[in-house]
């Protein structure tokens, strides 16, 4: 038997139908918005919830994990291996582009790219810096 969070795992991937975000506070409400409206994604938003807006970065690291989902997020300091080893998460995605049109752009390449192949978690034990530049191809993993 494993925790509740990998038992419960297996089950959100049968029940949930797309991706399975988790957004951390910097993201604009406005974006999780449109991830949740326009591209249908099941996006867990901090922001939401009174007790993890205030948790650490490295807390919002472990409980994405826990609850197999891919960070979505704003902040490079993910990027940083040392502190944010990706070895058993369900992955990372870094947004970098400096106006929320920009943002919503590459959501939907990411989306196209990433997200398609029917997989919950295809960019699990990696991360993704996505930015204006991004060439849309994907790191092996």
């Amino acid at each position: 038997m494993g925790t509740l969070s990998s038992e419960l795992g297996d089950v959100a991937d049968r029940v949930v139908d797309g991706p399975r975000i988790y957004a951390d506070a910097n993201l604009p409400a406005g974006l999780v918005r449109f991830m949740r409206e326009r591209l249908k994604w099941d996006v867990l938003f901090v922001m939401e919830d009174e007790d993890l807006r205030r948790a650490s970065d490295a807390a919002h690291f472990r409980l994405a994990s826990q609850l197999r989902r891919t960070l979505l997020t704003l902040d490079r300091d993910y990027l940083d291996d040392r502190r944010f080893p990706c070895g058993d998460c369900g992955g990372v995605v870094v947004l970098s582009a400096p106006r929320e049109e920009q943002l919503e752009r590459l959501l939907q390449r990411i989306d196209r790219v990433v997200f398609q192949g029917g997989s919950h978690m295809p960019l699990s034990g990696r991360k993704l810096h996505v930015h204006t530049d991004w060439s849309g191809e994907l790191e092996p993993a």
